[in-house]
């Protein structure tokens, strides 16, 4: 069995955790190394065999416990070239493992791919992480859903997608019109309607659990999110459970594991 703790999402902080054979990979941390040790022990992830540390981007709400937890735990930082150069100052003497858009790295029981997404960082990525049961895709901070994203996300058990902002709170936030623009152009965020768009494309028959993550505090809502999402989702066929990340406290486990007839993707 396979389980996915989404520990935290928002623009204060992102990170997750998705555990497989007694082993636990974490998937960003943008808390404080001592937040999400306390966030984990209270999910009852276990952080006594971690396989390592898999990064979408170089960006603080997703990076802030990297140094300090690679070192405690002593884990490889998975990531981008891009990322790790960004990063390699603060990292000491962690060892990286580079993620490249043609290779399935493996770390312990876990296969991770990537893809290049569209996003104002340092070469950021979306990943799926893939085990003997099941397959979780993560994609957040991306301005648009590129086929690359499209392709790696498909066929997977879990998804947990950007689901940043609703369209008209952006446009009535009182942000500038420049940060709004950068919100929603190439480089930024997904709103909902696209994130709807976009997950409606990638239902299928194993596809048992969707949560919307990264909303913004002020140009989002749960009931926001989830009023965009869900008619889009059962108007696909899908049959899986729909849940939004809180950026405050955990959310999940949820526990996946594909039917005896299921193919895992490839890669």
């Amino acid at each position: 069995m396979t389980r996915l703790v989404v520990l935290g999402s928002g623009s204060k902080g992102n990170a997750l955790a998705i555990e497989h054979g007694g082993e636990t990979l974490l998937v960003d941390v943008g808390f404080s190394a001592r937040e999400i040790r306390r966030r984990a022990a209270a999910a009852a992830v276990s952080l006594d065999r971690v396989a390592g540390i898999a990064l979408t981007h170089e960006h603080g709400d997703h990076t802030a416990g990297v140094a300090l937890l690679a070192r405690e735990l002593g884990v490889p930082v998975y990531c981008s070239r891009g990322t790790w150069e960004r990063l390699r100052p603060r990292l000491g003497g962690a060892e990286h493992r580079p993620l490249t858009m043609t290779t399935v790295v493996e770390a312990g029981p876990f296969r991770i791919e990537s893809a290049e997404i569209s996003h104002d960082a340092a070469e950021p990525v979306a990943l799926a992480v893939t085990t003997a049961r099941a397959s979780v895709g993560v994609a957040y901070d991306l301005g648009r859903p590129t086929a690359a994203v499209r392709y790696l996300l498909r066929s997977r058990t879990a998804l947990v997608l950007e689901a940043n902002h609703d369209d008209v709170l952006l446009r009535t936030s009182g942000y500038p019109p420049v940060v709004q623009q950068r919100i929603a152009g190439a480089g930024g965020h997904l709103s909902n309607r696209v994130a709807a768009e976009l997950l409606a494309e990638l239902v299928h028959a194993e596809l048992a659990v969707v949560v919307l993550a990264h909303l913004s505090e002020r140009c989002n809502t749960e009931a926001h999110a989830r009023d965009a999402v869900a008619p889009a989702l059962a108007a696909a066929g899908f049959t899986g459970t729909l849940h939004v990340a809180r950026q405050g406290d955990p959310t999940g486990p949820f526990a996946l594991s594909l039917s005896e007839t299921a193919e895992l993707p490839l890669g």
